[in-house]
């Protein structure tokens, strides 16, 4: 069963490479996506292979030069890639805007790969307004007719409406798997799970469809237990936390029943309407999932990141929360201390750890984890008592 998650995660550590051998076996275009909101049921339906560019592991050298160091390991390491000529196998890049790092991003290589098409859609963020439906409709009707510019070819509605279908299915089956880890039926690692939502954002979606269907058939089943400090895990709105973390957390006696990591349950968590036309499947889309899972980066009355923790909090299970923030994501460091807050007045055990794209100081890390996790027995017995 371990050759699945395996096979997933060689796609996950190389997507580049994986896209340059689809490229190479299917003579069709591979179109580039930057989080956390294009929805790559177009590109697919386009004819494309839509792949979510990932941060990599190598050291930020040649990039550095090309912008602020203030800016997050994500855009610096997508800039530095830019400069190494890691992108010029893509056909195009495509994303909406939801970051002011991100556009400056988007600029930049705009201007080091001038031949390069980007592709940009200007999203609402007040996802409440009575013209945002009106306006994203509009603007995914827009990028509709850009992606047939770019490939020369018309995207037929029958072929969105199947890949709307065909999303949908690889979304409920991770759902499926992320159930079953809920619930304490299968063991699956941090690693291993992120290697399973990783692989889904750069994969041919049917193939990614068919070993899911493996994984979930031949994944071993088991009774659930209780020996482990159960924990929701917050944060990363762009990209995969680096898997030594990950590992670092469980180590120290922790099991990870939930997240809203963007490479994890953001990413799945909503399906595309299939009664509906396609674009106004993808415009309900992009609006519900920012309503159903707050997003920092977007606005709606009455709903509150901390809020929606606090409930899933109790629902999976978890006894104290651990947020993952990357260093200078803004939107992240600006809504943290209503987390904070929320957290302190309910009595929740919760650990901040920030990341970088840098190497980080494992060892000391370890031992606030470790802390934490004695935090949460501490209360949970006395709770129990």
């Amino acid at each position: 069963m371990q050759q699945i998650p395996d096979q997933m995660r060689q796609a996950a550590d190389a997507p580049l490479d994986y896209a340059a051998a689809w490229k190479a076996r299917t003579g069709r275009p591979v179109i580039g996506l930057l989080p956390m909101n294009f929805p790559g049921e177009l590109a697919h339906a386009a004819g494309c292979l839509p792949t979510l560019l990932q941060e990599d592991d190598e050291p930020i050298t040649i990039g550095q030069s090309n912008m602020f160091n203030f800016y997050c390991g994500y855009n610096r390491s997508i800039v530095d890639q830019t400069m190494r000529g890691r992108f010029d196998g893509l056909d195009a890049i495509m994303f909406g805007d939801h970051c002011v790092q991100l556009l400056g991003t988007a600029d930049i290589i705009r201007a080091e790969k001038p031949d390069l098409p980007i592709l940009f859609n200007q999203l609402c963020t007040v996802l409440d307004a009575g013209w945002a439906m009106r306006e994203t409709r509009g603007t995914f009707s827009q990028i509709w007719k850009e992606l047939e510019a770019l490939t020369g070819e018309a995207i037929d509605p029958a072929a969105a409406a199947q890949s709307i279908r065909l999303f949908n299915r690889n979304r409920a089956q991770i759902r499926a798997l992320y159930d079953l880890r809920r619930r304490g039926e299968v063991s699956i690692s941090g690693r291993d799970m992120q290697a399973v939502v990783k692989s889904s954002m750069v994969m041919d979606k049917d193939e990614h469809v068919s070993l899911m269907d493996l994984l979930l058939r031949d994944m071993p089943r088991q009774a659930p237990g209780s020996g482990d400090l159960p924990i929701y895990l917050s944060g990363h709105m762009c990209h995969a936390p680096k898997p030594e973390i990950i590992d670092l957390i469980e180590e120290c006696g922790i099991r990870i029943v939930n997240d809203d990591l963007f490479t994890g349950w953001r990413f799945v968590h909503a399906d595309m309407d299939e009664s509906l036309a396609p674009v106004e499947a993808m415009a309900s889309w992009y609006i519900e999932k920012n309503r159903s899972l707050p997003c920092p980066t977007r606005a709606i009355k009455g709903k509150d990141w901390q809020d929606y923790l606090l409930v899933e909090l109790e629902n999976s299970g978890a006894l104290g929360l651990v947020v993952l923030m990357v260093k200078f994501c803004e939107p992240h460091m600006y809504f943290y201390p209503e987390i904070k807050a929320a957290f302190d007045e309910k009595a929740i055990p919760h650990l901040l750890i920030e990341t970088e794209h840098e190497q980080m100081p494992l060892e000391a890390l370890k031992t606030r984890v470790e802390t934490f996790a004695e935090i949460v027995r501490r209360r949970a017995t006395a709770l129990a008592a």
